[in-house]
């Protein structure tokens, strides 16, 4: 078998490197959310949506969100599943509840701006129902890992559940593609450019590197805190047997 790479192997390299990578990650969230918001709260109103664009400024990074840290989660869940390695596994488990924040935010912040846009706060678009899915998935690997005691059987069931539950990715990706929706197709990060005016392409571009760098603090301080807990129940462990 292919040897597992070293960063899975060596959990104090990772704490090391952790130590210091979570708050500079941290400030530079800070920083960004600070711009992007300024800019976005800056921004003049759209000549068709008026200031309820402002509400994209939030849900654009959102959705991206949803679905980065669910492929975070799921390679994580792949390393954990071929090597069994406990660190990538921790990586897993502490993805999910962030991910489950982002695509709640995402759910939250779509239905502000589709109230006054469509008319109503929810439709069963091929778009919204598949970010839906998503969020269920997210709560169900959560629920599955809570209900079993075994952790290596509820690291490995959680795995082939974070794995299969990886295919919604695609789905919510070209569902604008495949079937007819109300909800529009990429206008970021699309070929040809972006279809938005750079007043309005800079404040997402800046909240998206500020919500990638604010997960990035935050998985790492939840693996932190994992890594931390798997070793005191070990501790603990070996204290009652001895």
């Amino acid at each position: 078998m292919i040897p597992a790479p070293a960063f899975l192997t060596n959990p104090e390299r990772f704490m090391a490197f952790s130590r210091w990578a979570a708050p500079m990650f941290g400030a530079i969230a800070v920083v960004l959310g600070v711009a992007g918001l300024w800019l976005g709260w800056s921004a003049p109103p759209d000549y068709q949506q008026s200031f309820t664009v402002r509400i994209l400024f939030i849900h654009i990074p959102t959705a991206w969100m949803s679905e980065f840290v669910y492929a975070c989660l799921a390679v994580a869940s792949l390393l954990s599943l071929v090597w069994r390695q406990v660190l990538a596994d921790a990586a897993a488990q502490a993805a999910a509840p962030l991910g489950a924040g982002f695509t709640l935010l995402t759910l939250a912040t779509g239905s502000l701006w589709g109230r006054p846009e469509w008319g109503t706060w929810w439709v069963w678009d091929a778009r919204l129902t598949s970010e839906l899915i998503l969020f269920l998935i997210y709560l169900g690997y959560m629920a599955l890992r809570a209900s079993m005691d075994d952790e290596a059987k509820a690291a490995r069931a959680a795995a082939i559940l974070g794995l299969v539950g990886a295919l919604i990715l695609p789905v919510i990706h070209y569902s604008v593609y495949w079937w007819n929706t109300l909800h529009q197709g990429a206008s970021v990060f699309r070929s040809g450019g972006s279809a938005l005016a750079p007043v309005f392409f800079w404040p997402v571009i800046l909240i998206v590197l500020a919500y990638t760098s604010a997960f990035g603090s935050l998985w790492l301080v939840r693996i932190r805190g994992e890594v931390w807990r798997r070793r005191a129940e070990a501790a603990a462990l070996r204290a009652a047997r001895g």
